[in-house]
């Protein structure tokens, strides 16, 4: 018996459609997944053969394989899991093939069935509707993140159990309808109009907001750099529709939505700690996942204590600002992410920190040489 339903990953920051075929048949019971599975698709068979125990099916003892194509990539999402189960109960015969035609699957499984969130739902469901599915069923919690997507109807299912009884005619599901489409409020915590004096800084980082320029903000401890990089996002223009759906992308597959999976409608502000590694920082890993500088795309990336960073981070991040992508080679894939952001930083004068701060009641006791060699960090 073979059956073949569909399923989704993401590959770099866009959704993957992966076809999922199982033969169940004679031979010694035993349960095989191959088509390069990461070990959380691996170990998606214990998961499925336990959620259809206890969602009250019942499986002959067959010897099953699952093949994941295309299988000359890495799958990594435990999104599979449902596609799995749907591909396995339809091999079984326990809903017609015609039933799932054209519909897309994206859930993780619990033993006791029920379907949970997975990153990455938008940009799978955009590579469903450029495909030409009619339909994909997720999580309710994903639900909202499906939505997104025009034109493509949206299930969320709670249960593998209620999945099963649509699919065999003996229950009712209506498309999800959306509650609420803007992750983020209107307005912002930290306001630039909130901030009193400061004159010749703002007007700089006005003049930067206008074109788009990078910052380095040079000053003695608590001058107030930190704090005007921090509000440098509420001056910049509003996300257009489509830089919004990019960011929420990427924010999908980083797993950083919020809990009502809609919208991102403020421009990203990413400051990472000066001890964030080179992969951190521009992305990566075994199979590429963003890093940084993808994350703040279409926003500000601010690196405070500029001289503390690792000199191979810093230099990672000339391709970025130069090509506004950065491309990521692996074993298994080369991926290019986008990188458009502006950079923001803040060091201070010398190690001390009070370098010309006659007037703050500070004395700096660097030497000329230590300075020199603390600038010098910076290329």
């Amino acid at each position: 018996m073979f059956a073949k339903s569909y399923g989704a990953a993401t590959l770099g920051v866009d959704g993957l459609i992966i076809d999922v075929e199982v033969d169940a048949g004679y031979g010694l019971p035993a349960f095989d997944i191959v088509g390069l599975p990461d070990t959380a698709v691996r170990e998606s068979k214990e998961r499925v053969r336990t959620a259809i125990k206890n969602s009250g099916l019942k499986l002959q003892q067959e010897k099953i394989t699952v093949n994941l194509a295309p299988a000359d990539i890495r799958k990594d999402s435990p999104g599979l899991d449902l596609p799995i189960a749907v591909g396995l109960l339809a091999a079984h015969g326990l809903f017609p093939m015609k039933k799932i035609e054209g519909c897309l699957f994206s859930a993780e499984l619990s033993l006791e069935g029920e379907c949970r969130p997975v990153q990455g739902v938008l940009p799978m469901a955009i590579a469903a509707k450029e495909q030409g599915f009619r339909a994909i069923f997720v999580a309710p919690a994903n639900a909202n993140e499906a939505l997104l997507v025009q034109g493509l109807a949206v299930y969320a299912v709670a249960t593998l159990a209620e999945l099963v009884s649509f699919l065999k005619g003996e229950k009712e599901l209506a498309p999800a309808e959306a509650q609420q489409l803007l992750s983020d409020g209107q307005g912002w915590t930290d306001d630039f109009a909130d901030v009193q004096g400061q004159f010749a800084a703002k007007r700089a980082l006005e003049i930067a907001a206008a074109g788009g320029h990078n910052v380095l903000m040079v000053g003695v401890p608590g001058s107030g750099k930190t704090m005007l990089a921090r509000r440098m996002s509420s001056i910049l223009p509003a996300l257009t529709p489509e830089e919004a759906l990019e960011v929420t992308k990427i924010y999908s597959i980083a797993g950083l939505l919020k809990h009502d999976g809609g919208l991102v409608t403020q421009r990203p502000f990413r400051a990472p700690h000066h001890t964030t590694s080179m992969t951190a920082m521009i992305g990566g890993g075994s199979i590429p996942r963003p890093g940084e500088v993808t994350l703040a795309h279409h926003g500000v990336l601010f690196l405070d204590e500029l001289p503390e960073f690792g000199k191979s981070t810093l230099e990672v991040l000339r391709q970025p600002l130069e090509d506004r992508e950065i491309l990521v080679s692996r074993v298994h894939a080369s991926l290019k992410f986008p990188s458009s952001f502006m950079l923001i930083a803040a060091m201070n004068p010398c190690p001390c920190g009070y370098h010309g701060d006659e007037s703050g009641g500070h004395h700096c006791e660097c030497t000329p040489g230590e300075i020199k060699r603390y600038t010098r960090k910076i290329s």
